[in-house]
């Protein structure tokens, strides 16, 4: 988790992924932050994230991109 954190943090040092819950819900990341995202989860991570699993629900927080990640390992 603390890898995603500091991957999370480079892509966007202004938002506090420790306790945000509304990444996507209150427009904090757009559609270019979550392909950046994307892409950096799939290289770090040696995982393939499908377009079946780009959605809100998986990039709300910081905890539900880990539970994705760890779902497709």
């Amino acid at each position: 988790m603390e890898e995603l954190l500091e991957l999370l943090e480079e892509i966007k040092p202004d938002v506090d992924f420790n306790t945000e819950e509304g990444l996507i819900d209150n427009a904090i990341l757009d559609s270019l932050d979550i392909m950046s995202i994307v892409a950096e989860i799939t290289d770090k991570f040696d995982i393939v994230i499908s377009p079946a699993d780009i959605i809100p629900t998986n990039f709300n927080s910081a905890k539900a991109m880990w539970e994705m990640i760890e779902r497709l390992k």
